[in-house]
């Protein structure tokens, strides 16, 4: 199944190079994830995933976001209606 969903971050000081921010996350695997940075020390993620279940799919986003900004904190992860 394929599933839509987002994933907001509150990000440190030090993370504030967006362009290298998006960049880590293409490396680990969310290249096609819509980025989200209107507030100043939040990202936002937008993902459609194909997974067996909507918890596989936010998980598996979840720890590629972690690989890419080791430093960021998850606030929410929310499944689109």
């Amino acid at each position: 199944m394929v599933f839509t969903f987002t994933l907001n971050y509150q990000l440190t000081s030090d993370e504030s190079d967006m362009d290298s921010l998006v960049e880590r996350l293409a490396e680990e695997g969310c290249d096609y994830a819509l980025v989200g940075v209107g507030q100043p020390g939040r990202l936002t993620l937008e993902f459609v995933r194909e997974a067996a279940s909507a918890h596989d799919a936010i998980e598996g986003a979840i720890e590629d976001v972690r690989r890419a900004l080791p430093n960021a904190r998850l606030i929410e992860a929310a499944l689109a209606p």
